[in-house]
């Protein structure tokens, strides 16, 4: 289903039951995010807010924030759905004959949506230009207490690569400096920042467009990790069963989706000094650092006459880049299947936060199985960031994870079940001892190990510590190895409740470097998922969690019963 933009999917939310318009004013600052938050981690509704302190534009948060709104956003009644489709495209190149291609008449021609139509005329995007640019009539989200200032979210980010002219579409956040310029956080493998280098090898300044607020489809395909030579858009075209329209911009030659709220037209200098980014509360639950990246300069802002400003919250799962995610991991499913045929299912579970963790079904058809899938789920594109890649039989449903735990005490057994592989990190990886690299871990349990202790137990513990000192974590961990029958132990620090075990793994996904963390005794595991220290051998500060002012909280408990909100 193809959405007329932004605001036709808010009205789908509406007459759905999905949507809450809130009336009270409230502050851009902290306060929206509050409220989302709670929401978000009560399964809630999409948000309006229609009173925004300091500016005239409403803002929609969460609207992708649940597996019926993902869906939803995507025109179908499940993210399944989609790899099924998927999988008929390649069920036909595997068995081309005739038949099937007559068969399959219908689905071939719905790739001709895949192919982005430009317009010659101005888009519903250009109903007003602003040549005299100001940022601060735009509703950003400061989002959580130790932010650096004002953060674009949800932006879509088109450039142009400067020898091929081919346009590249990514998410990446935008922190606002002042009334005309942001840094722009291009991350060093996002192809934002190739391209950027491109430009920056002859001296020439980089033309970029961002758009805010479009079809749900083309704001999902731009988070896509799709290779380079695919335009973003092509994705989304596909996904929505219609082309997407694209206009000129005024001020650059670039192409952005004509039914954007907004677009920001501008550039960027390579000539320029990097300016000073973050910190920022990310999706993983913590701060990302402060570091240097380009300035972004807004040369010019374009809107709809009735523009609705786009937000996202991210910080500690679950929140809406969560279902996101999911979208990712069902679309994405049959062309990694197609890679690795032994692979049967995969669950990136939402404490992962993306790229941390990885449970994988397989056909476990030979030995060492599951070491080769492992290896092969590391070299495929982003896939490499993954921390902890657990394999299990294709038996195990791998999005039950009472199932995968079980299987994961009853066949895992000392070292033999274990797969180290150093490797690269994802930028945003605290717990390594230095940036983008480390140590990943991967976990047969896809069949019984060879060798038992009859004195060990297919059970586990996790056990705070106050940490006073470094390698305390570690020191609990080993004694309590040495002196207990459990499988397994699980060392938090002591702020951690130990019964909320979603809280736990988010702990180990974030906190652990296998290399420096993990013990192994006598068939027994253990992991120290506590804060590092610099003297654990961290070249990095530790980045804070994420968590809400005291004050934040007590005002919007206050004033919940003014939002409206059940």
């Amino acid at each position: 289903m193809a959405y007329k933009g932004l605001q036709d999917f808010i009205r789908k939310l509406e007459t759905s039951g999905e949507l809450k318009k809130i009336d009270a004013p409230v502050s851009p600052e902290l306060e929206i995010t509050e409220i989302t938050d709670r929401v978000s981690k009560a399964n809630g509704p999409a948000l309006l807010f229609q009173e925004v302190n300091g500016s005239r534009y409403p803002v929609l948060m969460n609207a992708m924030g649940s597996y019926q709104r993902m869906s939803m956003a995507l025109g179908v009644e499940k993210l399944d759905d989609i790899a099924d489709d998927i999988q008929k495209y390649l069920d036909i190149v595997n068995r081309l004959s005739v038949p099937r291609l007559i068969k399959s008449v219908s689905h071939l021609f719905r790739l001709l949506s895949a192919f982005p139509r430009k317009s010659l005329f101005r888009g519903e995007c250009q109903q007003v230009v602003e040549r005299f640019v100001d940022l601060s009539s735009l509703p950003v989200l400061k989002c959580w207490p130790q932010d650096a200032g004002p953060f674009i979210t949800l932006p879509i980010v088109f450039t142009r690569d400067r020898k091929t002219k081919r346009q590249n579409a990514g998410m990446y956040r935008l922190q606002v400096l002042d009334s005309t310029t942001t840094a722009m956080h291009w991350h060093k493998h996002k192809d934002g920042s190739e391209i950027y280098r491109g430009y920056a090898e002859q001296n020439l300044r980089m033309p970029v467009s961002v758009a805010l607020g479009c079809d749900p489809a083309v704001t999902y395909a731009a988070t896509a990790p799709l290779p380079k030579m695919l335009d973003e858009m092509m994705l989304a075209g596909w996904l929505r069963r219609k082309r997407v329209k694209m206009v000129k911009c005024i001020t650059n030659n670039i192409y952005v989706p004509a039914d954007a709220e907004f677009v920001l037209e501008g550039y960027v200098d390579p000539a320029e000094e990097p300016v000073l980014e973050g910190p920022f509360g990310d999706h993983t639950g913590y701060y990302s650092l402060a570091d240097y990246y380009p300035k972004f300069h807004v040369t010019c802002i374009t809107h709809k006459r009735e523009a609705v400003y786009p937000a996202t919250v991210v910080g500690k799962p679950p929140m809406e880049d969560c279902y996101m995610a999911k979208a990712t991991e069902r679309i994405f499913l049959p062309l990694l299947r197609m890679q690795i045929p032994e692979l049967t299912d995969l669950n990136l579970p939402l404490e992962g936060v993306f790229h941390n963790c990885a449970i994988v079904s397989i056909k476990n058809k030979y030995p060492g199985c599951a070491r080769k899938v492992m290896n092969a789920v590391w070299g495929m594109g982003q896939m490499m960031y993954t921390k902890l890649i657990v394999a299990v039989d294709e038996s195990v449903d791998v999005q039950d994870l009472a199932a995968v735990r079980d299987a994961v005490l009853k066949n895992v057994s000392g070292p033999q079940s274990l797969l180290f592989s150093e490797g690269p990190l994802d930028a945003l990886d605290h717990s390594s001892n230095r940036a983008l690299y480390g140590c990943r871990l991967g976990i047969d349990a896809a069949s019984p190990a060879k060798g038992f202790n009859d004195e060990v137990t297919d059970t586990f513990r996790i056990l705070p510590v106050r940490k006073d000192r470094p390698g305390k974590g570690r020191e609990l961990v080993e004694n309590y190895l040495w002196n207990h029958p459990d499988k397994f132990v699980i060392v938090v620090d002591e702020d951690v409740v130990t019964g909320d075990l979603s809280t736990v793994m988010w702990k180990v996904f974030n906190n652990i470097d296998a290399k420096r963390d993990i013990a192994v005794i006598d068939f027994k595991i253990g992991v120290d998922a506590t804060k590092k220290w610099k003297q654990e051998g961290l070249t990095r500060p530790w980045p804070d969690d994420i968590v809400m002012t005291d004050a934040m909280k007590r005002q919007v408990g206050k004033r919940w019963n003014e939002y409206g909100i059940d």
